[in-house]
């Protein structure tokens, strides 16, 4: 690996930060001391800490996640990632996007070889509220094992502290870069994928409507993993009838990321909700949804939009199966199907 990974981008460059380490923050309002309500704001804080009712909110949903204070059973957790899949190799590197730098972790196959190999730009889960590239890290290396192929996997600002279009605009910044120099981290950009899961499937199904509006080159197929394309959660069946009830995200959770992420701009926004962009000329889309994921229905509006516009989906809706049953090795036998549909489908992007 680092034979073609330049030493350079394996450190923050002086004078940049990495915008997508984690700061320790005084809650997320920020409240001016002349404000004219302040006399207000200190009768409410001598009540209830924090202040605003996101600050409080984004405690329980970040600690949930990652299970803090909570010892799992040793019987029900998977294998690691490296156990799962073990011949990769696994770097970090640090991108350019706007502000400074993005950390990201490279994936690629440990067998040797003298070619480049394709790339993958990946974009992890979370709520776009939560989550980092190590979470991911099976996702990632079962991607790059089974397409034979380099992921950068990225790491991107999170919401509620950072607002569309700004988690997007560091997505978009890492693709941008890749395109102009994945030959430093041994990728042959001809062929070039972004992929993603759940919220980082909402950035991969964006990215090819801001790269044609950019003039950047468009990715030859993205990859939908839980695939999310619509913050108009409300008008499809399938969350109406299974959110209210979900496990793994309920209509509160929906609700709240929303609010999170999109804050002001448009739920229709084509770089918010990508079904409502222009899918004329879209790339190869590959679709993963289970038919118990609340946002199903428009995973396959998504899919049917953009073969009505003329493009080419590959489709797999495994029936039962939750949201993020693509996410643990060996839980769900569909898991390992998710993978080789995928890689099936970027046979003939990547040349094979």
């Amino acid at each position: 690996m680092s034979t073609v990974t330049l030493d350079s981008l394996r450190c923050i460059p002086a004078g940049k930060v990495d915008v997508t380490a984690p700061v320790a923050i005084d809650g997320l309002s920020h409240i001016a001391a002349d404000d004219p309500a302040m006399p207000m704001y200190r009768v409410i804080a001598n009540n209830r800490q924090p202040v605003a009712l996101r600050d409080l909110m984004i405690a329980p949903v970040r600690t949930g996640y990652i299970g803090d204070g909570h010892q799992p059973d040793p019987a029900l957790v998977p294998p690691s990632g490296a156990q799962a899949v073990p011949d990769v190799v696994v770097d970090q590197v640090y991108l350019p996007v706007r502000d400074g730098v993005a950390r990201c972790q490279l994936y690629r196959p440990s067998s040797p070889t003298e070619a480049a190999l394709p790339v993958i730009v990946y974009f992890h889960g979370g709520g776009f509220t939560v989550g980092s590239s190590e979470d991911c890290d099976f996702v990632a290396r079962k991607l790059a094992f089974t397409n034979n192929a380099v992921v950068v996997s990225a790491n991107y600002r999170s919401a509620p502290e950072f607002v569309f279009p700004v988690p997007f605009d560091d997505a978009f910044d890492i693709y941008t870069w890749v395109v102009e120099h994945g030959a430093q981290l041994g990728g042959d950009t001809a062929h070039l994928v972004v992929a993603g899961d759940s919220a980082g499937s909402n950035f991969a199904a964006a990215i090819p409507l801001r790269a044609r509006a950019d003039g950047v080159r468009v990715p030859d197929a993205t990859v939908m993993l839980g695939a999310f394309a619509d913050f108009q959660f409300e008008r499809w069946p399938s969350f109406r009838e299974l959110a209210p009830r979900g496990i793994v995200y309920d209509m509160a959770f929906a609700g709240f990321i929303r609010g999170a992420y999109v804050g002001t701009t448009a739920w229709d926004h084509p770089w918010v909700s990508p079904i409502e962009g222009d899918l004329a000329d879209y790339p190869l889309a590959v679709v993963v949804a289970g038919t118990h994921d609340p946002i199903v229905d428009s995973a396959r509006a998504f899919a049917r939009r953009i073969r009505d516009a003329g493009g080419r989906t590959v489709d797999y809706f495994p029936e039962g199966m939750p949201h993020g049953f693509y996410f643990f090795p060996g839980v769900h036998p569909e898991e390992d199907v998710a993978y080789r549909v995928v890689a099936e489908a970027l046979a003939d992007v990547f040349a094979r």
